[in-house]
């Protein structure tokens, strides 16, 4: 009877760990994007943009010729082809899901030059740039209209919202995204993580965003590598003074007569 019933409370703990995993897979507590661009910047200029998206966002904000309805299965080979074909450099394109009826994918891209993601026609409706400004580096990004596609019937509410992200690779010295004070337009996580929203109707109807930082010029990674080897040579060089003085301090040996 024992083993039976600790065979019993471990089958329950995994049925509440599995249904836990299941959850946090949609994220309710967080926030979600109809449509999400998440740009990851180095220093050099180079970049990994990551979209996600719904099928039936990418047909109307950006006219993909795709079919939105929820029985169709998304081809993973499809979707590379597409951006591939508009001039995007894929890494990768995820394993599709399903939210509010709705199915979405992710598609990892790739440059070393981030002014030439305007050459991918799927990511145009952005103009980048990332220049000197002194010993700081600026990095701006306007949003322009979309390329509109009817999608047919979608069950949105209109409580959809897009985003745009920017993982920045160094210190924030300043920003455009408004506080909650100042009429809240995006957040700021982690020091160096940016995020512009807006809904996804007004994105649809084409109000710009515009993204406008100044950060440092020297990664925030370089720094830390830098601060870790100058602890590891202070922890070298303490470790053989230590060494020198014991040896100093050791009495010599007396020789017998």
């Amino acid at each position: 009877m024992y083993i039976i019933a600790r065979m019993r409370v471990r089958a329950g703990a995994a049925a509440i760990v599995f249904a836990l995993t299941g959850a946090a897979c949609d994220n309710p507590l967080g926030r979600q994007y109809e449509y999400e661009e998440q740009l990851y910047l180095r220093v050099t200029g180079a970049a990994t943009v990551v979209v996600d998206t719904s099928i039936a966002a990418l047909v109307a904000l950006r006219g993909a010729p795709l079919d939105p309805s929820p029985s169709k299965r998304i081809d993973r080979a499809e979707i590379r082809r597409l951006y591939e074909s508009g001039g995007c450099q894929v890494d990768n394109v995820g394993q599709p899901w399903t939210r509010k009826g709705r199915r979405f994918v992710q598609v990892r891209i790739e440059t070393s030059d981030i002014r030439t993601l305007s050459n991918c026609s799927l990511l145009s409706w952005s103009k980048y740039s990332l220049e000197p400004e002194g010993e700081l580096l600026r990095y701006r990004q306007t949003v322009g209209p979309p390329t509109a596609k009817d999608p047919g019937a979608i069950n949105w509410d209109g409580q959809e919202l897009v985003a745009f992200k920017a993982h920045l690779p160094s210190r924030i010295q300043s920003h455009n995204v408004k506080r909650l004070s100042d009429g809240e337009n995006g957040s700021v996580d982690r020091g160096n993580i940016l995020t512009w929203e807006q809904r996804f109707s007004d994105r649809r109807a084409g109000q710009p965003i515009e993204m406008d930082v100044t950060m440092e010029s020297r990664s925030i990674l370089y720094t830390t590598l830098w601060l870790f080897a100058g602890a590891f040579a202070a922890a070298v060089v303490t470790l053989l003074l230590i060494v020198w003085w014991t040896m100093r301090r050791k009495p010599k040996r007396k020789l017998g007569i």
